[in-house]
């Protein structure tokens, strides 16, 4: 490390070659594939397990293109050498991203959806509240003789 910090996200190549990162560029790398590969597996897990629910499965979709946009990034910029001002920002910019997804767009969204159900099953349950209006009417006789022709 014969550069200032600042030398360093100009100067050498994001890479673990000598001369570049080779501290930082291989970890990084491995977390980026790993979560990459990760984000991919949670949200078809998670799809398949909300998939009545359309708010949830449209937080797990906006997830999973900001982890793919980010992680991809990262990955790009190791294997063309780019310097490392651009896989940094893009690990920043991209989980502040998914950061703002999860904790700033979508609790209204859910929220809101939440109310409709609880709304739903309230006019559910008033409905059928008393069990006669469950019970069918027996049939009178004269519809029973007239079935039988």
């Amino acid at each position: 490390m014969g550069l200032m910090p600042w030398d360093y996200l100009l100067g050498p190549p994001f890479t673990n070659e000598r001369g570049g990162f080779p501290d930082l560029a291989l970890p990084l790398v491995i977390a980026s594939g790993a979560f990459l590969v990760l984000q991919v597996i949670l949200y078809n897990v998670q799809t398949r397990r909300l998939h009545r629910h359309f708010p949830l499965v449209n937080l797990q979709e906006w997830l999973l293109w900001t982890g793919l946009a980010t992680f991809s990034l990262v990955l790009v910029s190791w294997f063309f050498r780019f310097y490392f001002i651009f896989p940094l920002t893009a690990l920043v910019v991209g989980i502040a991203t998914y950061l703002w997804i999860r904790f700033r767009r979508f609790p209204p969204l859910i929220e809101a959806y939440n109310q409709q159900l609880r709304r739903a099953r309230f006019y559910s349950q008033q409905k059928y509240k008393h069990p006669e209006q469950t019970v069918r009417p027996k049939r009178s006789e004269r519809s029973r003789r007239r079935r039988r022709r």
